[in-house]
């Protein structure tokens, strides 16, 4: 079948085609479909491992986040926990929970640079295309485990209104409208907006509050023209903002949700891409400007306790500005792609933590008062509450050149690229507290104070800077099959690499050590080596296959790969009763595994996707001081992702055109919680299922999610000696109205 993606960028070169396109009724999981501008006409040529999901398998799986994504994609994992902050992805045994993604975003071409922006919800998504294993050459910096492309419906192939409505369990509600006009043969728009809202799924015990409690709107205006037959401009504009209350952390020894401090997210983000495309015959130059702007607040009860220990509020403000020039070119067998990327990112974040008198007596006076009683003394604070004063300026910009070359010789296709990668990141910090304490000696029963007013004044302020220098090298090798047309094998060496940076959240956790030791208590670690973390680097090994058999009816891919990772980058808390998290460098570890996907169209009625992942992912060297973590498994990677996919259409005669059914499976696991493999998340499956009535441009569709109300863990975590977790979302189920005019 024609795919509809490559009919819309050919129109950009043929004025005829732009008045007439073919609607889009392709189901398949990995369809023939035109890739990003840095790609190969199709995605299936392209030597690399990729899962392509269209229109309308993204409406039957109620797609509408990256979250929603999980397991779709062989060894694609993306934890739903926390806020809307926590976009965690975890491919091939590699990913972090916190700073840099080992996996790139972008949407409309547009590049995401931080991934606590990756998280809100799309409306009219037209296609995602998730690319796995480095992209690093192209790509460059935190794209060492793959890509991700998400592209949004094109005023040119769409016009009219378009509409959604639902409503489902736990009071959700989203509605969506968007109008699609094509005001001329080469000129387009399309605005979009968006609301939802939701009650959440747990409930805190202490108050009686939902947990998760969420509001979000969005709007997108999206503008398409072409000035001459040859010249392609889109600008796609967006505004999104969301607010959360809570975080649905259960105390594991406690079995509850229970604590006393306000939890909540906001955030509020603005992104504009400009893409403009030449084409010049057998050369074609392309540009990518785009701008980015987050505003949010995470404040949060740290303790996750009712009790009144400390509690963290992290307001950031973010502007980032990228530019991508690309040209590439064909003459006869040979083909080339070149580029000039530079991008500035600049942060500046007040992180303070507050703490209360439960926390100033176990963490601070009881560790302190262990050396002053065997004296006779003691120390006691003169204030209720304490305050960690953070603030920080992080200036992060970067510049990189890039090649790659291919040549076709019969069927075989040769491919080499490399990319010079040069990155400045520079942080810039004060920290500050000012209490003061008394000293008493025991007299009898009672304590009598010996001295008052015992001043604190802590000023802590500096300035760190790093620069990296990268070269990021990848060769392929591929063999088109003569027997089997779009068929083939390949070969492909990469490597992959994850930026350095700094330990914002434990600058808190060092003015503590600070303050107990102006007490009179020794710092218990190096602050200084904890400040940063190195860069993360990797060498993915891979071989695989994409097949088309039996005519078109069954597409396939399948992949082994290995990957040499040094300077993994894990996050992990500071042993003892600290306050903060870290990223640390593991030295060194291995994942190996294997990816299998299928889609097949026995007949027009029935569409089957299958995909399926392992990855085993271990540490070869590791040892932070207390243990040696030699031959375990890496924490938080599943070992095993799965996802099926079965929907049948059945024709109707009368006023419903056709009724569609869908079922589909998802799992993972075991996932292993800590670097010990000592508590770990077995093997789970959620199921899921939709019936879809049609009428002409009407659809009305009831679905459900986690029917058989599985039980399953999504997140763990330890915060000062006390363990944590998340459970995953309960059975829902709801009603999704959609028309179009």
């Amino acid at each position: 079948m024609k795919s509809l993606g490559l009919a819309v960028v050919l129109s950009a070169f043929s004025g005829a085609a732009l008045a007439d396109e073919a609607p889009d009724t392709t189901l398949t999981l990995n369809e023939v479909s035109v890739t990003a501008i840095k790609g190969a006409p199709t995605i299936d040529r392209m030597p690399v491992a990729s899962t392509v999901v269209t229109a309308p398998l993204i409406e039957s799986l109620n797609i509408k986040t990256i979250k929603n994504m999980s397991e779709v994609s062989p060894n694609f994992y993306v934890p739903d926990y926390g806020s809307r902050m926590t976009s965690t992805i975890y491919v091939r045994g590699m990913g972090a929970r916190i700073d840099q993604p080992v996996v790139g975003f972008n949407v409309d071409n547009v590049p995401f640079l931080n991934k606590d922006g990756y998280d809100f919800d799309i409306e009219d998504i037209d296609r995602i295309e998730v690319l796995r294993g480095p992209q690093s050459t192209l790509y460059g910096r935190n794209t060492m485990g793959g890509l991700v492309n998400v592209y949004t419906l094109s005023p040119m192939k769409y016009q009219g209104l378009r509409s959604m409505l639902e409503y489902g369990t736990a009071n959700s509600f989203r509605a969506s409208v968007g109008y699609y006009d094509k005001l001329s043969s080469r000129f387009a728009m399309a605005v979009t907006g968006f609301y939802g809202r939701s009650d959440g799924y747990f409930t805190n015990k202490y108050n009686g509050s939902d947990c998760g409690k969420e509001q979000q709107a969005a709007a997108r205006w999206k503008t398409v023209w072409y000035p001459a037959a040859n010249l392609k401009i889109e600008n796609a504009a967006s505004f999104s903002w969301s607010e959360q209350s809570g975080y649905p952390y259960e105390n594991i020894d406690r079995g509850e949700i229970n604590y006393n401090d306000t939890c909540f997210y906001r955030r509020t983000g603005v992104t504009d891409g400009l893409t403009v495309k030449l084409n010049l015959g057998n050369v074609e130059l392309s540009s990518i400007t785009s701008f980015q702007y987050v505003d949010d607040n995470m404040t949060l009860d740290q303790d996750f306790l009712p009790l009144s220990y400390f509690t963290l509020t992290q307001k950031r403000h973010e502007w980032a500005l990228t530019q991508d020039f690309i040209g590439k070119g064909t003459a006869g067998a040979y083909s080339w792609l070149a580029g000039l990327f530079g991008f500035y990112k600049k942060t500046r974040m007040e992180a303070p933590v507050t703490f209360k008198k439960d926390g100033i007596d176990n963490l601070i006076l009881d560790n302190a008062n262990k050396g002053m009683n065997p004296m006779g003394m003691m120390l006691s604070c003169d204030d209720d509450e304490i305050r960690l004063g953070s603030r920080f300026r992080n200036p992060v910009w970067g510049v990189a050149v890039y090649h790659q070359s291919s040549y076709r010789a019969g069927a075989w296709d040769f491919s080499a690229g490399i990319r010079l990668d040069v990155e400045k990141n520079t942080l810039k910090y004060y920290s500050d507290c000012e209490t003061a304490f008394t000293v008493s000696r025991k007299m009898g029963d009672t304590w009598v104070p010996v001295r008052e007013d015992i001043a604190v004044d802590l000023k802590d302020n500096d300035k760190l800077s790093d620069t990296f220098v990268e070269v990021l090298p990848k060769v392929s090798v591929t063999y088109n099959i003569p027997s089997l047309p779009a068929s083939n094998v390949y070969m492909s060496v990469a490597r992959g690499y994850k930026s350095g940076g700094y330990n914002t959240q434990m600058f808190s956790d060092v003015l503590q050590q600070k303050l107990m030791s102006a007490m009179g208590t020794p710092e218990k670690y190096d602050a200084e080596k904890i400040m940063s973390y190195k860069p993360e680097y990797s060498w993915n090994y891979e071989v695989g296959a994409h097949l088309l058999l039996l005519d078109g009816k069954l597409r396939g891919q399948a992949a082994l790969f290995y990957i040499d990772c040094r300077d993994q980058q894990l996050t992990s808390f500071p042993d003892g009763l600290t306050t903060g998290r870290i990223m640390a460098n593991a030295g060194k570890t291995r994942s190996y595994g294997a990816e299998l996907s299928m889609s097949y169209s026995p007949v027009d009625r029935w569409d089957l996707n299958v995909a399926y992942g392992y990855t085993n992912a271990k540490f070869v060297k590791y040892d932070d001081g207390v243990e040696n973590y030699k031959g375990k498994y890496i924490p938080y990677s599943p070992k095993n992702t799965i996802f099926a996919n079965v929907k049948y259409t059945q024709p109707v005669k009368g006023w419903v055109n056709e009724v569609k059914f869908d079922v589909n499976c998802r799992g993972a696991g075991d996932i292993m919680w800590n670097e010990s493999n000592t508590v770990k998340q077995p093997f789970y499956a959620t199921l899921g299922a939709s019936v879809t009535a049609v009428h002409n441009d009407c659809s009305l569709t009831v679905w459900g999610e986690n029917l058989t109300d599985a039980q399953y863990d999504t997140f763990y975590f330890v915060s000062i000696g006390n363990a944590f977790l998340q459970k995953g979302k309960p059975m829902r189920a709801g009603v999704t109205l959609r028309m179009n005019f």
